[in-house]
């Protein structure tokens, strides 16, 4: 009895997902299969970028951590020796207060009204599951001490979509979800509580940002790797792909990267309601402004969170800190950079004129950087799709289009893939791509991605 011949494999996207993808096929001995990027260099959304003063940057505030073995394995085999090892050091500002991450666990370091106040709601709160909208869950979960105080007015910004608007489905350990008596204790007995959470240590590539693990392994992957390559339309039923450039591709599998609503929208063939789930799904854009200066490095802060509505940016990332060839020369003694995020959508819009004087002057007011400060460099990158909005109807859109796409053999997979915030980590990402390709080549079910 002989068995079906091996797919050919097409893969869109030479990001985390898609390089994990190619790389598993390749170690399972598999070598039809190649990888279309539209960009010149590797990473997607885990690129980085030089920018013209030296200084590099990544595109939002990437921190390399893992739940899987695949992904270790994988960083080890591409980083070595390469990477720098940190311990989470996270703060939100609230006032004039820099209030240890999370916010909720440390309430010690509040005012006593305020964290009177703070109890008492944590105290009051009767729980949540997943099923009530996110605002709803927040004033559920917390009370409205912490709701309007952080969590409100924070995720307004990180989101730019009214918390009503969103579902509660994705928190799993996105949110620390704290006990009262914990919370009592940690005031009571002035006890920091700031070790929550997944992402308290973490890896840093030594040189060239996040983007290094990424542009390593797309060298391993050569010469499957096709940049320049942008699809632009697919046909699922001939299964084939036509290119920018005019160029047509066949494939027997696809596995695609690309935004969720972009694939359904490059399918000629789509019926209207699978089409018109895709076009419900929603996302927001981040602004990613770098400002490097001549100033030394001597906050040792990782990265630090923006509740107030007064401050464009809801993040800004100690950029020297993760490691000092992020700046000209590693020269830490001299430089020093902070990356800012600043979301914006359709729902809450943003001015784009005036954005980076700003940050800038947010950075002076928040106490981060002095009055007047000597600026090496400022450095702008727009982030079109920066998160995938858990929506109220999301979970509803994507039973409709992944069923239909993987019926047709198209496996929409990574963090714009799957279009679910909760597994959109690089971690995840990559672990989707080694998933997929073993389910391709050997019928094993997925791990991370489910219906």
């Amino acid at each position: 009895m002989s068995s079906a011949p091996a797919p050919h494999v097409a893969i869109v996207g030479a990001g985390p997902c898609g390089l994990a993808c190619g790389r598993e096929l390749a170690l399972q001995g598999h070598d039809d299969w190649a990888i279309y990027e539209r960009e010149p260099v590797a990473g997607g959304h885990a690129g980085s970028i030089l920018d013209p003063a030296g200084f590099t940057w990544d595109q939002g505030g990437h921190v390399v951590f893992s739940h899987y073995g695949e992904f270790d394995r994988l960083l080890d085999e591409v980083l070595g020796e390469d990477v720098h090892e940190h311990e989470r050091s996270s703060y939100v500002l609230l006032g004039d207060t820099w209030v240890p991450y999370p916010f909720q666990n440390n309430l010690r370091h509040l005012g006593p009204e305020d964290a009177y106040d703070c109890l008492l709601g944590l105290i009051d709160a009767p729980g949540a599951d997943g099923a009530v909208d996110f605002a709803t869950w927040m004033e559920r979960t917390f009370g409205s001490g912490i709701t309007e105080r952080f969590m409100r007015p924070y995720n307004t910004k990180v989101w730019a979509v009214p918390p009503e608007e969103m579902s509660a489905s994705w928190i799993a350990e996105r949110v620390s979800v704290v006990d009262y008596k914990r919370a009592l204790r940690n005031v009571l007995l002035q006890v920091d509580d700031a070790g929550w959470g997944p992402n308290n240590t973490f890896r840093f590539p030594r040189t060239g940002g996040t983007g290094e693990i990424y542009r390593r392994l797309a060298d391993r992957l050569a010469p499957r790797v096709h940049y320049e390559a942008e699809v632009v339309e697919v046909d699922a039923e001939a299964r084939t792909l036509r290119l920018a450039d005019g160029r047509t591709e066949s494939y027997d599998v696809l596995v695609s990267t690309m935004p969720l609503d972009l694939l359904v929208a490059a399918i000629a063939d789509c019926p209207a309601a699978v089409r018109g789930a895709a076009e419900a799904l929603e996302h927001n854009g981040v602004w990613v402004v770098g400002v490097g200066l001549e100033l030394p490095l001597r906050d040792q802060r990782s990265w630090l969170y923006f509740a107030d509505p007064e401050v464009p940016f809801y993040r800004a990332t100690n950029f020297a800190k993760y490691a000092a060839a992020n700046v000209p020369g590693a020269d830490t003694e001299r430089y020093s950079a902070y990356m800012t995020e600043t979301a914006h959508s359709t729902r809450l819009p943003r001015t784009r004129e005036g954005h980076e004087d700003d940050v800038v002057s947010a950075l002076v007011s928040t106490g981060l950087v002095p009055e007047a400060p000597p600026i090496a460099s400022v450095h702008s990158i727009d982030v079109e799709y920066a998160y995938p909005i858990p929506t109220r109807d999301r979970d509803a859109a994507l039973a409709v289009v992944q069923p239909w796409l993987m019926e047709r053999s198209i496996y929409s997979r990574g963090r714009f893939g799957s279009w679910r915030y909760e597994i959109g980590n690089m971690d995840h990402a990559a672990k989707m791509g080694i998933d997929v390709a073993r389910h391709v080549l050997e019928g094993r079910p997925e791990e991370v991605w489910a219906p």
